[in-house]
C-alpha cells in the first residue's frame, strides 16, 4: 500500500472511531488496523527520510 492510501485509510478510521455508533468488536478491529497503518507510515517516513539523506550525500561528494 502506498502512503498516501494508507493515510487515507488511517483518516477514515479516526472518521469511524470518532463518530461511534460501532459495537466494542468493530472498534477493536479498527483500533488495530489503524495502528498497524500508522506503524507502517512511520516505516515508510523513515524510508524516504533516509532516501532523501542519502540523495543529499551523493549530491555533495
Amino acid at each position: 500500500m502506498k502512503y498516501e492510501e494508507a493515510i487515507k485509510r488511517l483518516d477514515e478510521i479516526v472518521a469511524l472511531l470518532d463518530n461511534g455508533g460501532l459495537s466494542l468488536d468493530e472498534s477493536l478491529e479498527l483500533y488495530k488496523e489503524g495502528t498497524a497503518l500508522a506503524v507502517d507510515c512511520r516505516k515508510m517516513l523513515e524510508n524516504a527520510k533516509l532516501q532523501i539523506s542519502v540523495a543529499s550525500e551523493d549530491n555533495n561528494d
